[in-house]
């Protein structure tokens, strides 16, 4: 397996941005964020996703330059229009937007139109713990997920993120609305692996585990069946009405089936904004504590809270090297 000094990809990435328009400062953090979605291990929204991500920029789908516009307030919630902007500068601002609101009012909610992938959701939730803040945040996708009982899919694996910050190792989820994202079908069939449990329909409608199945039929299983199935409905429902931006079935059609013009939801909490920070201290403490101490199903397997695989996998990266998939980093350096 091949490995990449973490500085290496991020200058690698930038360099290239650079050469797309991007201004120092935008390229540097978009860069970065790429950079550490790998670190991070979520390979398939970092490294892998950046030709792809050029492609878009060279369709016209990303405006590098153009940044969040705010065109309503009331309170502590905001309504913001990106204008195309890189997805992952744009979820960036708007969740230190939403961090900035929480820092004078408790908690703040801004809701962004007209964006493009966010890349790594789980980004945003591990930005708003590390300036000490909860935090929840979601986005609406291209119809990618059948209703429960449909074959049809007209529905979005809407990404969500549920972060609480914690000095310990903060406690994120990042989570698609599906069993595996699509990003990690892709990951298991290049890498000729089935799934580990049924991940979707193949062409006969009966579950299966082959992912490249799955990815043939577009038929994911939603988490939970119906539960996901609902979960995802109503993330698009709230991101977009909020935002006054598109739901999923208005962002996709047979004349521009690319994913652009999304609809995401961001909110920050000051968890010391109420209450006594030594409860909040020591709920987090208890709770973990007997997660890690329950028993275990098979004793091979570690139990671990949402987000602490990440933080050991940040650390082997950063000793080691970011493994990257050798076909993805050379189109990179060809870039």
């Amino acid at each position: 397996m091949k490995r990449v000094p973490f500085e290496e990809m991020h200058g690698q990435m930038r360099q290239v941005l650079l050469k797309y328009g991007f201004s120092a400062e935008r390229a540097n953090l978009s860069a970065r964020l790429f950079a550490e979605a790998s670190r991070d291990g979520v390979y398939s929204h970092g490294l892998n996703r950046f030709p792809r991500f050029i492609e878009f920029i060279q369709n016209g789908y990303v405006k590098v330059n153009n940044s969040p516009l705010r065109t309503a307030q009331m309170g502590a919630i905001e309504q913001w229009d990106g204008q195309q902007g890189p997805g992952n500068l744009n979820a960036h601002f708007c969740m230190a937007r939403a961090i900035e609101l929480a820092q004078t009012k408790g908690m703040g909610l801004v809701a962004l139109r007209d964006t493009n992938h966010w890349m790594r959701g789980g980004s945003y939730g591990w930005q708003a713990a590390d300036a000490g803040m909860m935090a929840i945040c979601f986005t609406n996708t291209t119809p990618n997920l059948p209703p429960w009982g449909a074959k049809e899919a007209v529905l979005g694996n809407n990404p969500l993120i549920i972060a609480v910050p914690r000095s310990g190792g903060h406690v994120v989820l990042d989570t698609a609305m599906t069993q595996f994202s699509f990003g990690k079908l892709e990951s298991y069939r290049r890498a000729g692996k089935m799934l580990p449990v049924e991940g979707g329909f193949d062409e006969k409608g009966n579950l299966t585990r082959d992912p490249a199945q799955i990815e043939k039929t577009n038929r994911a299983l939603p988490f939970g069946f119906w539960k996901g199935s609902g979960l995802s409905l109503m993330l698009d429902l709230m991101a977009s009405m909020l935002a006054g931006g598109k739901s999923t079935i208005q962002i996709s059609r047979q004349d521009r089936p690319d994913e652009y013009n999304l609809s995401q939801f961001f909110m920050a909490i000051n968890p010391n904004s109420i209450g006594e920070p030594r409860h909040y201290e020591q709920v987090l403490t208890d709770t973990i504590t007997a997660m890690h101490r329950a028993a275990r199903a098979d004793e091979k397997q570690a139990i671990l809270y949402p987000g602490e695989r990440v933080i050991k996998t940040r650390v082997e990266n950063m000793k080691l090297g970011v493994p990257v998939d050798e076909e993805y980093w050379t189109k990179v350096l060809s870039l």
